[in-house]
C-alpha cells in the first residue's frame, strides 16, 4: 500500500521543497519504521531537492495479524482472510497510518516552520489503488469541491483480458495549491468512505474523530451528508450524531439539519452495485424535499407510530437521546406519557442501504447566527449558503423563489410571527416545536414573555437547548422559555390559558385517525385565544420538478391537503370549538394553484358582549 505527496515550490518561494520534511516531523534523510497493529509503516523520501520533494509512505501488512481477532460469524471470514485487497488497496488501514505517522501534520503544527503550516502548498498526491465504487466520477465528485484536480484511472480487471472491463479499483493523482494538514485531512476520512468499509468497529468516538479531522471543510462540503453516513458505515445514531455537530459548525438552518436524518432511513434507489449494497454521490434521481427542509425520496421507511397515537412532531422524532446528554441552561420538562413518547422517538442503531445522495443545485437562505439580538426583533440572514446534502433547500422553495431571495421556511417563519401580533399574543405555545427555529425568533422578540416549546423527540429538544444556547442568555431572557416533551394528541393542562398556538407543518405529521385526538387537545383541553396551523398545499406540487404525481413532499407526511380540503377540516375545527378561521397564503402565489403553503388562523369567539354586559348589570344590581 503506497501514498506519495509531492512538493514543488514556485521559482519565487523563499523556502525549499524539503522544507515538507519540517511538516512531516520526519527527516528526509533518513527511512523511518513505525510498527502498526496491523503491520510496519515506513516513511521514505524517494526524492528530496529544494526545487521537489516527494515523501512516500508505504504500509506493510501482515494478514495475520490484520485478521486475528476478526469474528468468525462473518459470510466471508472463511475466504476474506485469504483472499483480500487489504495489503494493497488505499483503505482505512492508510488512514489510520496517516494519523499515526503524520499526526502532528496532520493537527498543523510546526515550531520550526509555523508560517508553513498556514501556507497552501502546490501539492501532487498519488495512490496506485483505490477502492472507489462508482469509479472515476465519485473521485472527482468528493475531492474536487476541495480545491484538487483530480485525475482518476479504472484498473482494468485484469491486463490480460481487457474483455473483462474495468475493476473498482482506480489510480489517482490530486494536484493542488493546499496546507499540507487539509491535505492529510482530506485522505484521513475519505480514503475510508471511497473504500466503504474499515478494518475496525466503530464505536461512538468515531464521530469525534470524523469532526476533528473534517471540521474545517466536511460541514462546507456538498456531498457532507454521503461521507459522513460512508464513513460511520451508515450507523443512523452516529451519522445523525454527526450531521448534528457539522449543522452546528456550520450553522444551518436546523429544518435543513432534518433533511439528512431522513434520508438515512431511505432505502438505496438506482445504484449500480445493489448487490455489493454500495453507492455513490449524484446517481440516484433528484430527491425532493419539503417542510422544513426534510428530503423525501420515494417514501423513504419510516419509525412506526405506536397505535397509542404518538404521531406527531416534525421528522426527528426518529431519533432518541439520553437525558443524560442534556446540556445546561433552560428547562426542559417531561409531559404526560412521556415514556412513550421516548419510546416512540427512539431509533435503533442499525446499518442500513447507502441512500444516493444528490448535490442540490442553487442557495438556501438561512438565519442561523445563533440567537439574535434580544433587544431587537429578528431580521432574518438572506445570505445565500451553497446547497449540499446536508443543508439542501427543499424543493418547494428552490421551484418558486429565485435565488437571492427569501426562502420559503423565511418566508413562513415571519408570517406566523405577524400573525401572533395581529392577534395580540404574548404567550405563545409553539405545538411540535422541533429545533428551535421558531422559537429562536419569538426569544428574540420581546413582544413574546412567556414562550413554551413542546416536542415528543427528546433530541430535537436538545438540539433546540443548544442553538438555542440558553446556557449563555441572561437569567431574565432564558425564563420566558420553557420546553417540554409531550405529544399532541395527548391533553396537558399546563398548556391551558395561553394566548396563542402555534402548529408549523405539523398536522401533515399526523396520521388521519389521530386528527381528532389532536384537535380535543389543542382546541378543547389547551383551548388558546388563537390557534395558528400551517400546511402545505398539495395543489402546488404539480409545480415541483421532479416530484412524481401523487407524492407527497416529505416522506413522513401522512397526507397533504389542497385548499378545499383544509378549508374543510379548519371550518369544521372552528365549528366544533367555537373559534373563527380565517385563511393566510404564505409563499409566492401561483395564479392558477395558489401558495406553496396554506395557514389558518383560528381566533376564539368571545360570549356575547350583551350576555356579559346583563350578567354584570346584574351583579351590580344585587
Amino acid at each position: 500500500m503506497l501514498l506519495t505527496i509531492t512538493c514543488t515550490p514556485p521559482e519565487d518561494a523563499d523556502w525549499p521543497a524539503t522544507d515538507l520534511g519540517f511538516l512531516l516531523h520526519k527527516n528526509p534523510d533518513r527511512v523511518q519504521a513505525f510498527e502498526q497493529s496491523y503491520g510496519t509503516a515506513h516513511v521514505v523520501y524517494p526524492e528530496a531537492t529544494a526545487a521537489r520533494c516527494t515523501v512516500a509512505l508505504v504500509l506493510e501488512i501482515d494478514p495475520i495479524r490484520l485478521v486475528r481477532g476478526r469474528s468468525r460469524g462473518t459470510p466471508d471470514f472463511s475466504l476474506g482472510q485469504y483472499v483480500n485487497d487489504r495489503p494493497y488497496a488505499a483503505s482505512s488501514l492508510l488512514s489510520v497510518a496517516i494519523g499515526a505517522v503524520f499526526r502532528t501534520a496532520l493537527h498543523g503544527r510546526c515550531t520550526l516552520r509555523p508560517e508553513l503550516v498556514q501556507t497552501a502548498l502546490p501539492l501532487r498526491i498519488e495512490l496506485p489503488t483505490v477502492p472507489c465504487r462508482g469509479g472515476a466520477e465519485v473521485a472527482e465528485r468528493v475531492f474536487a469541491p476541495l480545491g484538487w484536480a483530480v485525475t482518476a484511472t479504472a484498473l482494468p480487471l485484469d491486463p490480460a483480458f481487457p474483455e473483462w472491463g474495468d475493476s473498482h479499483y482506480l489510480r489517482l493523482q490530486l494536484s493542488g495549491t493546499v496546507r499540507l494538514a487539509d491535505a492529510l485531512s482530506h485522505l484521513y476520512v475519505l480514503l475510508p468512505v471511497l473504500d466503504g468499509a474499515k478494518h475496525y468497529w466503530l464505536a461512538a468516538d468515531e464521530v469525534d474523530k470524523l469532526i476533528r479531522a473534517g471540521g474545517g471543510w466536511l460541514a462546507e462540503h456538498p456531498e457532507r451528508g454521503w461521507i459522513t453516513r460512508r464513513y460511520l458505515a451508515r450507523r443512523q445514531s452516529l451519522v445523525r450524531t454527526a450531521l448534528a455537530r457539522l449543522a452546528e459548525l456550520d450553522e444551518v438552518e436546523p429544518e435543513l439539519l432534518d433533511a439528512v436524518e431522513e434520508v438515512d432511513d431511505a432505502e438505496e434507489v438506482g445504484s449500480s452495485d445493489l448487490a455489493a449494497g454500495e453507492s455513490e454521490p449524484g446517481s440516484a434521481p433528484a430527491q425532493m424535499a419539503d417542510g422544513d427542509g426534510v428530503s423525501a425520496q420515494a417514501r423513504p421507511p419510516s419509525t412506526e407510530i405506536d397505535a397509542a397515537g404518538m404521531a406527531v412532531a416534525d421528522a426527528s422524532k426518529q431519533v432518541d437521546m439520553s437525558a443524560s446528554d442534556l446540556p445546561g441552561g433552560g428547562e426542559i420538562v417531561t409531559g404526560d406519557g412521556a415514556d412513550l413518547a421516548s419510546t416512540v422517538a427512539g431509533a435503533h442503531d442499525t446499518t442500513v442501504a447507502d441512500p444516493i445522495d444528490v448535490a442540490v443545485a442553487g442557495a438556501a437562505a438561512t438565519d442561523e447566527a445563533g440567537v439574535p439580538d434580544i433587544a431587537a426583533p429578528v431580521v432574518p440572514d438572506m445570505a445565500a449558503t451553497g446547497g449540499s446534502d446536508l443543508a439542501a433547500p427543499r424543493a418547494s422553495e428552490l421551484a418558486e423563489t429565485p435565488p437571492g431571495t427569501v426562502s420559503l421556511a423565511v418566508t413562513r417563519r415571519a408570517a406566523v410571527r405577524a400573525a401572533l401580533h395581529e392577534v395580540g399574543a404574548r404567550r405563545v405555545l409553539d405545538l411540535g416545536c422541533g429545533e428551535g427555529t421558531l422559537l429562536r425568533e419569538l426569544l428574540a422578540d420581546r413582544t413574546f414573555t412567556e414562550i413554551v416549546g413542546v416536542d415528543v423527540s427528546m433530541r430535537a429538544l436538545h438540539i433546540a437547548e443548544r442553538k438555542l444556547r440558553l446556557e449563555r442568555l441572561p437569567e431574565p431572557v432564558a425564563q420566558r422559555l420553557t420546553l417540554r416533551q409531550g405529544a399532541l394528541t395527548y391533553t396537558d393542562a399546563r398548556l391551558r390559558g395561553y394566548d396563542a398556538a402555534v402548529l408549523m407543518e405539523v398536522i401533515e405529521h399526523v396520521d388521519p385517525p389521530r386528527l381528532g385526538a389532536l384537535e380535543h387537545a389543542v382546541f378543547a383541553a389547551a383551548a388558546p385565544r388563537a390557534v395558528l396551523v400551517t400546511t402545505p398545499n398539495a395543489e402546488v406540487n404539480v409545480r415541483f420538478e421532479g416530484l412524481a404525481a401523487g407524492a407527497f413532499r416529505h416522506a413522513d407526511h401522512r397526507f397533504e391537503w389542497t385548499r378545499a380540503e383544509f378549508a374543510a377540516w379548519a371550518d369544521g375545527v372552528a365549528a366544533r370549538h367555537g373559534y373563527s378561521v380565517r385563511f393566510v397564503p404564505i409563499g409566492v402565489v401561483d395564479a392558477e394553484f395558489g401558495a406553496p403553503t396554506q395557514m389558518a388562523v383560528f381566533s376564539k369567539i368571545e360570549f356575547d358582549n350583551a350576555t356579559v354586559t346583563v350578567a354584570a348589570a346584574r351583579e351590580g344590581v344585587a
